[in-house]
């Protein structure tokens, strides 16, 4: 080898071990950030020895896509196991102590002690204090429901504000990709920011990333409507006000199309958005139809009936009631019954009315009366409701549980029906978190940086430098002979 020669190549050297240690040290103070792709330097050899040619990032596509796909499923997961519990706190939380089923258990050995000594008036007040409660009950969990409702409304449209700007973020990135690309310039910083931003998204809404020519990118929802192509397409919603059960939440639309909600307690929800459309037009609403539907059975199980030998009276209502003016008739939800159920006044003490008249009937007036001499022994109709609290009747099926039950096992399986599926949403969120953090710890180890690794590159990077320093100290050497001798 000619001097010139060596000393072309111990340059040559010294560049790449420059460019090396850069992208090393480049690596190292970007180890904790989980939106960075480890570099190399790509070597290639010439005449003139080793050159880096190139800097290359580290990917895996099919990890990275299932990746994007574990965080929106596992999203979704988490969003409607949040439902769940929110919905499983307005009844008590674990002991569901604030139930339905709870609150009707008390009212009935309440009026079983009743019915044993009716002429007691201090039993007669208990016995209306307790169904106060419930309808109290009923009516703050109706009211809890619809809030919510509405927190998931307004969680709806904070995230579509977050998509949008995501999206808007995401069409910056991938025009300085693909200008980055057709200019032939390392674009490894811009696919970082790409795929960080579409980390983000995949959380809101599932996506399906499609590559083409140039890296450009193509984003489609999971059910193939256009996130984005080019440019980003628009996601509009319009949040509401408040909620009622007679009122339905507004659909979410990507480039026109209305999103769909999730499905399940394993949700099909990928991404959070459609987790809490699922919350808030699925989930909720079941819940409120189990209430109505309780608070309707009450009314009418205690409702009063014309004691005439020829009934033309219609039914009344009696120790309940709501909003409505007629007793409601047939197995059919009546929406939002539930927030108005309330006791009747005129058997409230502290009202003016007489507690007595539950035991008696009457409240609509003498055609009503089962105990028009107000005999103090007189337990036929306290026994009668006792008896009715467990006698099976008939349920609208949009309740999502048995249609035809008593109304204190129809309570019972609503509180069934709640932990059934948040039991299974938890299992659910169990079980996606853990494959999602293992394919992100797969993706991490593939593509992320590992110290180790870059400290042990390091050593090797010092030891090529004093390699190199060693040959043109030599040349030098060699040069200061040559030009002495030539002297």
């Amino acid at each position: 080898m000619s001097l010139s020669s060596a000393i072309n190549a111990a340059q040559n050297s010294l560049s790449n071990i420059a460019t090396q240690t850069n992208n090393v040290s480049r690596n190292i103070s970007n180890a904790s950030n989980p939106d960075y792709n480890r570099r190399n330097a790509a070597l290639a050899t010439s005449l003139n020895g080793a050159q880096v040619v190139s800097i290359q990032r580290a990917q895996d596509e099919v990890l990275f896509r299932q990746s994007i796909t574990g965080m929106a499923t596992s999203s979704a997961q988490q969003t409607l196991l949040t439902g769940f519990s929110n919905l499983k706190e307005i009844l008590g939380g674990n002991d569901y102590e604030n139930s339905p089923a709870t609150l009707i258990a008390n009212m009935r050995d309440t009026l079983s002690t009743y019915a044993a000594k009716p002429g007691e008036t201090t039993l007669a007040q208990t016995a209306i204090a307790d169904a106060s409660t419930l309808a109290n009950g009923l009516r703050e969990a109706s009211a809890a429901v619809q809030r919510v409702r509405l927190d998931a409304d307004q969680e709806i449209d904070r995230q579509v504000n977050s998509l949008n700007e995501l999206l808007s973020r995401f069409e910056v990135a991938n025009k300085g990709v693909y200008a980055g690309t057709q200019a032939g310039r390392d674009v490894s910083a811009e696919l970082d920011e790409r795929d960080g931003l579409l980390k983000q998204i995949s959380s809101i809404i599932g996506v399906t990333p499609v590559t083409r020519s140039g890296n450009d990118m193509a984003l489609y929802t999971a059910s193939g409507t256009t996130l984005f192509e080019t440019v980003a397409r628009p996601v509009t919603f319009e949040s509401s006000a408040g909620f009622s059960a007679s009122i339905q939440g507004k659909k979410v639309y990507v480039d026109g199309v209305p999103l769909a909600a999730g499905a399940g307690a394993t949700t099909s929800a990928q991404g959070s958005l459609q987790a809490l459309i699922q919350v808030r037009d699925e989930v909720a609403p079941v819940v409120q139809n189990q209430l109505d539907e309780i608070a309707r059975a009450l009314v009418v199980t205690f409702s009063e009936k014309d004691q005439s030998a020829v009934p033309t009276l219609p039914d009344r209502a009696g120790l309940f009631t709501w909003s409505g003016v007629m007793v409601p008739t047939g197995a059919a939800v009546v929406p939002g019954i539930a927030a108005t159920i309330a006791v009747n006044p005129a058997l409230i003490s502290s009202q003016g009315g007489n507690p007595q008249l539950l035991r008696d009937g009457g409240i609509n007036g003498a055609a009503y009366s089962t105990n028009p001499s107000g005999a103090a022994g007189y337990s036929d109709a306290l026994d009668s409701f006792v008896l009715a609290l467990d006698a099976p009747i008939s349920f609208d099926a949009s309740a999502g549980i048995s249609v035809s039950d008593s109304i204190t096992g129809f309570a019972a399986d609503s509180v069934g029906w709640l932990e059934l599926n948040r039991s299974e949403a938890n299992s659910a969120a169990v079980s996606r978190e853990a494959l999602r953090y293992r394919t992100e710890e797969a993706l991490s180890n593939k593509t992320g940086v590992s110290l180790d690794e870059e400290m042990s590159m390091l050593l090797e990077l010092e030891q090529s430098y004093k390699a190199s320093a060693r040959l043109i100290s030599a040349v030098d050497e060699m040069l200061q002979e040559l030009l002495a001798a030539v002297r």
